[in-house]
């Protein structure tokens, strides 16, 4: 039987294989993230529990730094509950940095900074290794333009041209600190950190870029696009498989 004690709010990092999920967020009919936790804490704690995360992320991508929070009423320590739920949990759902944190802790509305990657390969061959977690690209791609794209995207704007649609009253402006390219191997790094992020926005903005390195799209049009902030005038949107949440930061409450 579960250990009853007093309230505690725990916080968590997240990790997952998005190829089998739905995406991170409960749906009725669908298996996600947050409903294999909840039901791995109502396992641990004897009684339904709700969970809530940092970010939303759509069918088929991963994570290795999304950030959890629950409540419940154990004696049990944070290292202990991290260690019970991972028994729980199905093979391709991680929790680790299991903490005590305040129980006013909100993973979504107090994270400041999040980190998201992007990762295309580019052999010549199919990589079999990486199909779960890279895209595809084959031919040759301009990287230092590509890169210089990214650098274009730093800065507070209206971002509706790369997103997908929005909840009525939701802006579409946000804050990106830093984006770029790098390359290890065959492997295309695209790295960017802002506030927040919009449905497909990442995803939206690896594909346009990986369309300018072909030649296909000039970097004064995509600046142009960004800018107009027409919806969804960026793209195509890049394949879920390649995207992946690598962290979340918090000024205060939780520090991964």
């Amino acid at each position: 039987m579960p250990d009853e004690g007093a309230a505690i709010r725990f916080a968590a990092t997240v990790s997952y294989d998005g190829t089998s999920f739905a995406g991170s967020q409960r749906q009725a009919n669908a298996r996600t993230v947050q409903q294999e936790l909840e039901t791995a804490a109502a396992a641990l704690f004897g009684q339904p529990t709700r969970v809530a995360m940092a970010g939303r992320t759509d069918s088929g991508v991963h994570a290795i730094g999304q950030v959890a929070a629950f409540t419940a009423e154990t004696r049990l320590a944070a290292t202990t509950v991290g260690r019970a739920l991972n028994a729980h949990l199905p093979e391709d759902v991680a929790v680790r940095d299991v903490r005590e944190v305040d129980e006013g802790f909100d993973p979504r509305r107090q994270a400041r900074r999040r980190w998201y990657r992007y990762t295309v390969y580019n052999g010549k061959e199919r990589a079999p290794l990486s199909r779960r977690t890279a895209w595809h690209v084959e031919g040759d791609l301009d990287l230092s333009r590509m890169d210089e794209a990214a650098g274009e995207l730093v800065g507070r704007r209206d971002f509706m041209a790369c997103s997908g649609p929005l909840e009525d009253g939701r802006t579409s402006v946000r804050s990106v600190f830093s984006a770029g390219w790098r390359r290890e191997g065959c492997a295309l790094l695209f790295d960017i950190e802002a506030d927040a992020f919009l449905p497909q926005m990442v995803r939206r903005l690896a594909g346009a870029m990986v369309r300018l390195g072909r030649g296909g799209l000039a970097k004064e049009e995509f600046v142009r696009l960004l800018l107009q902030a027409e919806p969804g005038s960026i793209g195509p949107t890049a394949p879920p498989h390649g995207l992946c949440l690598q962290r979340v930061w918090y000024d205060e409450g939780y520090a991964p």
